[in-house]
């Protein structure tokens, strides 16, 4: 079997604007990803649909991957022949336990390329305006990891002019003692920056008497921490350095459409700087028999319309055509009635124009808009197999059309809860949740409730549309936001418009 290889390449501070274009490079082609607890989401959605995804993060005080599995991982991936990504934050031979990696690799003759990154050690204090060297009063720096401070030899970094410290926010105060005891003035400067180059990146100033108190309460994770007078510099050249200026900044939320389908709506949410974590409250499978559906279409010929009112009705609706050996040729006269943009843009990557979409992109205004006479028409409408609404179908035989329905999909409530997502409802860091269909605010309910006693009352409730709201009304007694247009971009706006006029 031909071996494959690995690419250990650095993400910088975890964006895409700090990737260099090498890592860019290899990430658009990469078979297997393994990613770090620190790489931003908003990497992932470069890779290639069929690109394996496996996380093995690190974070302080909580579970993680052992690197000997990560070791393993790998290898075993690299001997599949597979084109294997480990992405690291910052640079993968500072800090990232990349020995190991590499020693393993070795032993398991797996070839291997290091492809450099920008470290937070350099990068965090350039976003902060603060020069690690100046003529007067830096003639240097040091660099430590800083998350066993009794393990550092605390004389000799006490006279250091700069010291940038890793890893150290949990420490904060016993390297504070540290450096008095061995002899630092009480006077050093000391900045503190959190999430460096993100939107919601944090920057607490002060000295080594004041910072602990500065910082009481915060949560010093991910930060990089900068020692020396070198600091007083960050007046002059903080207001030369650009971040982005994102509108969801500093807003956690929690999408719950359906597993595999939220990848679109996660995209929209983080480009306007949110910290999205997705709790799929829907599985969408092919339905419990295909017997109906194959009935439809050896008679295509007989329907005037095909009503699909799903992205998920598209696609299996060509899946089970594709199996029997047609395409879209197969559909001959039959017109094409659409509700909303999703379904429209599915469609028309199988080809085809829809002959009508209804206004407000909702299935409730398909009868009352509809282009021609229902009166005599056969309509096909491949649908959820259970639980959907009955009221279009209702509308169009009162119209007096014949519509056959057929079972195109399921869709079900998932068993489990994401960790992420259950360790997010349970510290309250939620301020938002949205749900895109009625289905998602009853299985979401259901799943946060087995979760236990979370209270939700602090928390924006935001839907797509009417009938979405309808339902968290009767669930959750209460609506925050409702999108003006009934869409996942039309939601995005709302939330948008919503945080806005909170911060105002």
């Amino acid at each position: 079997m031909t071996l494959g290889k690995v690419y250990l390449v650095g993400a910088g501070l975890g964006s895409l604007d700090t990737l260099t274009l090498r890592g860019y490079h290899l990430l658009k082609q990469a078979e297997v990803l393994v990613y770090d607890a620190l790489v931003d989401r908003r990497l992932l959605a470069e890779v290639s649909p069929r690109c394996l995804l496996v996380d093995v993060g690190k974070r302080g005080g909580q579970p993680s991957t052992p690197q000997t599995q990560i070791n393993r991982l790998l290898a075993y991936y690299c001997q599949q022949g597979h084109q294997v990504v480990r992405l690291k934050s910052g640079d993968p031979l500072i800090f990232g336990r990349s020995a190991a990696e590499l020693e393993a690799l070795a032993t398991e003759n797996c070839p291997v390329e290091i492809v450099p990154g920008v470290s937070s050690a350099i990068a965090a204090p350039t976003l902060a305006g603060i020069p690690l060297t100046d003529a007067e009063l830096s003639s240097g720096f040091t660099v430590v990891s800083a998350h066993n401070p009794e393990s550092l030899n605390w004389s000799i970094l006490a006279r250091v002019d700069t010291l940038v410290l890793l890893m150290g926010g949990r420490s904060l105060p016993e390297i504070v003692a540290l450096l008095l005891e061995n002899g630092k003035p009480e006077f050093t400067l000391v900045a503190i920056i959190r999430w460096a180059g993100f939107p919601e990146q944090e920057i607490w100033q002060g000295t080594l008497r004041n910072i602990v108190k500065l910082t009481a309460g915060e949560t010093l994770s991910p930060t990089v921490i900068i020692i020396g007078n070198v600091i007083e510099k960050r007046s002059l050249f903080s207001s030369l350095v650009h971040l982005p200026d994102m509108p969801l900044s500093n807003q956690t939320i929690l999408v719950t459409r359906s597993a595999g389908q939220s990848s679109n709506f996660t995209q929209l949410l983080e480009q306007k700087g949110a910290r999205v974590i997705e709790m799929p409250a829907l599985e969408i499978v092919p339905p419990s028999t295909w017997e109906l559906m194959d009935k439809a279409i050896a008679n295509l010929a007989q329907f005037d319309w095909l009503i699909l009112t799903s992205s998920n009705a598209v696609e299996y609706f060509w899946e089970r055509l594709n199996f029997h050996g047609l395409d879209s040729r197969a559909l001959g006269r039959i017109k094409l009635a659409v509700v909303g943009k999703k379904t429209a843009f599915v469609l028309r990557k199988k080809g085809l124009e829809p002959d009508y979409i209804p206004p407000n992109f909702i299935a409730d205004s398909l009868v009352e808009n509809f282009p021609e006479s229902l009166s005599g028409k056969q309509l096909l409408f491949p649908r959820v197999e259970t639980g959907g609404r009955e009221v279009l179908v209702k509308e169009c035989t009162e119209q007096g059309a014949t519509v056959t329905e057929v079972p195109a999909y399921q869709s079900q409530c998932p068993t489990t809860v994401p960790p992420e997502a259950a360790q997010a409802l349970q510290n309250q860091e939620i301020n938002i949740i949205t749900f895109a269909s009625s289905k998602t605010v009853k299985n979401g309910m259901k799943l946060i409730r087995e979760l236990g006693n979370i209270s939700l009352d602090s928390v924006c409730i935001a839907s797509i549309g009417p009938q979405t709201s309808k339902t968290c009304l009767e669930l959750l007694g209460r609506v925050d936001i409702e999108a003006e247009e009934y869409t996942l971009e039309g939601l995005t706006e709302s939330i948008i418009e919503w945080v806005g006029d909170r911060k105002n």
